[in-house]
């Protein structure tokens, strides 16, 4: 095999739900189709102080947010760096997607901070980031990025479902795939699982304690986002514009909120399947949790079946698909594409430093 077609490469992925950096290291090999090889992967947390900036990167001013920009940036390559040593690996670059911090392609414009420069300084590594710029600006939604990943590399799943700080899915059909956001997920569920002193809702536990309110169900299910078709994607400013007014201003308990939020996510990701037929493979933080995962099953056609995959999986798959998105790039391939997000072409997107 030509050495040109294998791919050793760290994939970096910081999520909206803001719980630590994914980091894996997998080999990528292109022969007749794509495989790939993960050999381990971690969450590593984020220092408290970075966290915190982070969370509240969409609230600093220009000059704040640019040295938050190095200071993510620098930090991410220092872990790379360590992650080499301790492993004794020697990757061919790192692809990271960054932390978003605006995401508006209405305006053509999306953001994602970890500097690309600071990365490679801090690790040594060829760096390639910055994957979703070049799509927007083709008019296209920029997200979700991971189908590509979702179509090469689990062919055996007609639909990918990402549970992550905001729900998406991919759906294949007819030699084609079709993506978008379906509604937000982990970034609101933490939120009220936080007011109960929890960081997160453990396989659901709170929210099977609460009572469903039918009242902001209703509210919840006729908000605009969800009468659109097509191409189509969720920014933590839609989530705070549309969604926390309704779930703050509604005066309920946060395991009540917990257990609505529960019956709405499930509604709207049953919706997306309505007359459709083949394998759920769940992945990202919610597919751990269990309550969740059995309301879901309770209410899929008999046509759908779930299958949760391999642990790491769930876990470091939207890493592993960067680490993906880097690779194609550096093959030339195009790892955009246009029937998922709307732009008026597919692309090959992201930014390559140190090369």
């Amino acid at each position: 095999m030509d050495a040109s077609s294998v791919y050793p490469m760290i994939g970096l992925m910081s999520g909206t739900s803001g719980d630590g950096l994914d980091l894996v290291f997998t080999t990528f090999r292109k022969t007749e189709k794509w495989d790939f090889t993960l050999h381990f992967g971690d969450t590593i947390p984020f220092p408290a102080t970075l966290q915190k900036q982070l969370k509240e990167a969409h609230f600093l001013n220009a000059n704040d947010l640019a040295l938050l920009d190095i200071k993510f940036g620098r930090w991410m390559g220092e872990m790379v760096k360590k992650t080499c040593q301790n492993k004794k690996i020697a990757p061919l670059a790192i692809a990271s997607h960054g932390h978003t911090v605006f995401h508006q392609p209405d305006k053509s414009l999306t953001l994602q901070i970890g500097n690309g420069w600071a990365l490679h300084a801090a690790s040594g590594l060829p760096v390639i980031n910055d994957f979703r710029s070049l799509d927007v600006q083709l008019g296209g939604q920029g997200a979700p990025l991971v189908p590509i990943g979702d179509l090469h590399l689990f062919p055996e799943a007609e639909f990918c479902l990402n549970l992550g700080g905001i729900a998406n899915i991919s759906i294949k059909e007819e030699n084609e795939i079709l993506a978008f956001d379906i509604c937000p997920f982990n970034l609101l569920f933490n939120h009220f699982a936080q007011k109960l002193g929890k960081d997160f809702d453990e396989n659901g536990a709170l929210a099977k304690t609460g009572n469903e309110n039918q009242r902001l169900f209703n509210q919840l299910e006729s908000l605009s986002y969800y009468q659109r078709s097509g191409a189509k994607s969720l920014g933590r400013e839609d989530i705070e514009q549309h969604y926390f007014p309704i779930l703050e201003g509604v005066g309920l308990k946060p395991e009540d909120i917990l257990a609505t939020l529960t019956t709405h996510y499930v509604t709207r990701i049953v919706a997306c399947l309505e007359g459709k037929r083949g394998t759920l493979m769940p992945t990202g933080g919610g597919a751990f949790n269990r309550y969740f995962i059995s309301q879901l099953e309770r209410r899929l056609p008999e046509t759908i079946r779930i299958s949760l995959p391999d642990k790491s999986i769930i876990s470091l798959k939207e890493a592993l698909i960067f680490a993906f998105l880097g690779a194609l790039r550096l093959n030339g391939e195009n790892n955009c594409l246009a029937s998922v997000t709307g732009a008026c072409k597919d692309s090959c997107g992201g930014l390559i430093y140190g090369f």
